[in-house]
């Protein structure tokens, strides 16, 4: 049954915005300082949204147990934050989507995984219009996705309930913490799934292949 919406939160990678092509860069010339084989583009691409142990891990196949592992892990987020807003772009229709929101007086927001110190810089770089109004990021809560705490938060910043909220995200972390927090979910699969995920194994209320698909759902809820 319809029911009103304040507010649309988004995941960031994957999701609002196309960071891959950033750490593809990144991770590769970690690879490189350490003497190793590059890695296609597809399969860091593949790994983005699990962050940066997950690359880590992808990259050159050792635990987080290993002696190497955290400095190789601190170089690559050295290396991110100095590589994070060359490549990244909003997804196709994600700008539209964002003015038609504005247009129909729905505030924005994210809630993410990615701690602030690489979110703000980022979001600053990129310069969206009109700006989110909230952003919230693990460094702003005691839980992180899939706990809903980030959404509980989003709401109380945005002064709505969490049923007045739609979540999209590329993951099913995202749609388990929009689930939770009892917003309305959206899938998309144009982010970054791994090999063999199925997308409607997450259960969320909807799924899209491309931004451009979401403001109709968006309008079946005002």
């Amino acid at each position: 049954m319809p029911r009103s919406i304040h507010a649309v939160m988004f995941d960031l990678d994957g999701t609002l915005l196309d960071t891959a092509p950033d750490f593809v860069v990144v991770v590769n010339q970690l690879l490189k300082e350490q003497q190793r084989p590059t890695l296609a583009d597809d399969i860091i691409r593949a790994g983005v949204s699990n962050g940066s142990k997950a690359l880590i891990k992808l990259a050159f196949a050792i635990e987080e147990t290993d002696p190497q592992f955290e400095p190789l892990r601190q170089r690559l987020l050295e290396l991110y934050l100095m590589h994070n807003s060359v490549f990244t772009k909003p997804f196709p229709g994600i700008n539209e989507l964002i003015q038609t929101l504005a247009n129909n007086n729905i505030a924005w927001g994210i809630a993410t995984n990615k701690p602030a110190a690489y979110t703000l810089p980022l979001m600053a770089d990129l310069n969206m219009q009109p700006p989110p109004a909230s952003v919230i990021c693990p460094d702003h809560v005691r839980n992180t996705k899939p706990d809903p705490e980030q959404l509980f938060l989003a709401s109380t910043q945005l002064g709505c309930t969490p049923q007045e909220i739609i979540y999209i995200g590329d993951h099913k972390r995202d749609i388990d913490c929009g689930k939770s927090a009892g917003c309305i979910t959206i899938g998309v699969t144009y982010g970054y799934l791994e090999k063999d995920e199925n997308p409607l194994s997450w259960n969320a209320d909807h799924y899209v292949n491309s931004a451009h698909e979401i403001w109709p759902i968006i309008q079946t809820y005002l």
